[in-house]
């Protein structure tokens, strides 16, 4: 009985890099719907609090009590998660989201 082993040849560098991009495009592009997602949500929520006579967006520069506490939660969570990146990060998101 002959048993035969086969040695594969590994995928070359510059196939494993492509494939790694391609994936990094897909996940690219769920991050890019995601941010979307939670732009439509932020949106809402001051649409809401607009219509039921709450403080909407405060003006550039001016902050409320309220938005300032929340945004401290969102900002310590993302560098509780991913470090000082993170809160960057975070605060991008906040920009992105504010006002829309």
């Amino acid at each position: 009985m002959t048993t035969s082993t086969s040695t594969e040849a590994a995928p070359a560098p510059e196939a494993v890099i492509a494939a790694q991009r391609s994936r990094i495009d897909a996940l690219d592009a769920r991050l890019i719907a995601l941010v979307r997602e939670r732009m439509a949500v932020s949106e809402s929520i001051q649409r809401t609090r607009i219509e039921s006579g709450g403080l909407g967006a405060p003006p550039d520069g001016v902050r409320g009590s309220v938005h300032l506490s929340r945004e401290m939660e969102i900002l310590d969570h993302y560098s509780t998660e991913l470090g000082a990146p993170g809160r960057e990060l975070a605060r991008t998101l906040l920009r992105l989201c504010r006002g829309h």
